[in-house]
């Protein structure tokens, strides 16, 4: 059988090579063994899916297992966005969550993903005891077939959209971004977030046009459905078609999110974290903690000092931040990915309220997207961004852990190195408060090699110095 490792949000496989139904039940399994363990089964569990090839059936399969187990299942009636299922384990009261879903990776992929009792990323110790509960053979799986469970009340199947709805209603007044005549652009990559934005805004003057809105695990039109550049060209192309004010990009399951501006310009995610940190301290003037990954922007800690608000980093994932937002009662929390959450929700990512809270940015300001950068940058300056994702050899990683390691360089795009940081892979800080990090991915294999800084003509400069630390061809 497959060795099951949990990585970022949990198990992430190839389809019908390692992410079979087997697998799932074993995953299923030990997660009901760990929710035994620790007094949480009686609560029941939330199961969930995406729009991939089979997710509902494989939804059903983690429903039967747990069933099996004694363990009460609300099982989602349809593809529902992440934050939603999310919100779901809290809503419940139940003592955990599983989706079924691979995010913003290759078509090719699904996954399985568990949430903790806040509808959150269950830290990494916790990961690990749960992987190790993972039976070896599926011959030592509890298995029922779903209509036996669903007969003796142990699954039920139940929406998940109409106490998610009436949350965001709670956090973001929609009357004014309804009413505000608003053309909005939304390129919902084929996946769970279909249907929301029409539904939240109906009824006024603002308009709704959705692109890439029905089910088609192929992902046409980009590589996979994550809200970065290249697979956010062709929803882009549709803002000056539609003279749209803004473009709002969901990933797969809707718990990420990407931004265009109203000439159809992508908004990296960094300047999107700046900005939302800018809404929430000056436009909203609230006040509170900001976590983040190291792997995002620096933007934040500047707004922190002028605000006078306490910043986290963490390494990165949801399974670092979402603790740490608990721990401190967090204002925001979000990673380079686009992914962001926010207080007075759960611990995790939500792409559909951090599209609705920039649309409201828009109408407390009254400015376009590009408009709302100008705002940031007068407060902390231009920020540039670039992200390398790069294969490799796997026999290789030891000696590009090692080249990495090993690393002390003196300047990095001709700007002084000031210090190394190690929470999470290898960040360079220089002289100017940008960094360079080199780390591998959690979920895939490849390594990352992410760059910020105020020198816009430096910025390739530090990336290929980047590459060649870790011993690794930049490609033209």
């Amino acid at each position: 059988m497959t060795d099951i490792v949990f990585g970022t949000d949990g198990w992430r496989g190839r389809i019908a090579e390692d992410y079979t139904f087997d697998n799932v039940r074993r995953c299923a399994q030990g997660f009901a063994t760990y929710l035994k363990e620790n007094g949480l089964a009686e609560k029941g569990v939330v199961v969930g899916h995406d729009k991939r090839f089979q997710a509902e059936d494989f939804a059903a399969s983690a429903a039967e297992g747990l069933a099996a187990n004694g363990i009460r299942v609300w099982l989602t009636d349809k593809a529902t966005p992440t934050p939603a299922i999310s919100y779901s384990v809290v809503h419940k009261g139940a003592g955990g969550g599983v989706n079924i879903t691979a995010s913003h990776n290759p078509p090719t992929d699904s996954g399985f993903k568990v949430r903790d009792p806040q509808g959150g990323a269950i830290p990494p110790d916790k990961l690990k005891k749960i992987e190790a509960l993972i039976p070896q053979r599926a011959s030592d799986v509890k298995r029922m077939k779903l209509d036996d469970a669903i007969s003796d009340g142990l699954v039920e199947r139940f929406d998940a959209a109409p106490a998610y709805a009436e949350l965001l209603n709670r956090l973001v007044d929609v009357e004014p971004i309804k009413e505000a005549g608003f053309n909005v652009l939304v390129d919902c990559m084929w996946g769970n977030g279909a249907g929301w934005y029409p539904r939240l805004l109906h009824g006024g003057k603002s308009e709704v046009h959705e692109v890439h809105n029905e089910r088609h695990p192929l992902f046409p039109h980009m590589s996979r459905p994550e809200p970065i550049p290249p697979n956010v060209d062709d929803g882009l192309s549709f803002v000056q078609k539609l003279n749209a004010d803004v473009a709002i990009i969901n990933d797969g399951d809707a718990d990420r999110v990407g931004f265009g501006d109203e000439n159809g310009e992508f908004i990296d995610q960094l300047r999107v974290f700046g900005l939302l940190g800018y809404y929430f301290l000056e436009i909203r003037g609230e006040r509170g903690p900001i976590v983040k990954t190291i792997s995002t922007t620096k933007m934040l800690n500047k707004l922190a000092k002028i605000y006078d608000v306490p910043v986290y980093e963490t390494g990165v994932g949801f399974k670092y931040i979402a603790p740490k937002m608990l721990e401190v009662d967090a204002m925001i929390g979000g990673e380079e990915s686009g992914g962001y959450a926010f207080r007075g929700h759960v611990p995790e990512r939500d792409g559909i309220l951090a599209g609705l809270y920039l649309l409201d940015m828009m109408v407390r300001t009254g400015k376009k997207p590009s408009q709302l950068l100008d705002l940031l940058f007068e407060k902390v300056g231009p920020h540039y961004y670039k992200r390398i994702d790069s294969t490799f050899d796997q026999e290789r990683k030891d000696e590009i852990r090692a080249n990495v390691a090993n690393a002390r360089p003196d300047s990095l795009g001709g700007l002084k190195v000031e210090d190394i940081v190690t929470i999470d892979g290898h960040q360079f800080i220089m002289e100017d408060g940008g960094w360079l990090l080199i780390r591998f991915s959690g979920t895939e294999p490849i390594i990352r090699v992410y760059s910020e800084t105020t020198k816009a003509d430096r910025l390739d400069d530090i990336l290929a110095d980047g590459m060649r630390i870790a011993g690794l061809r930049l490609q033209q």
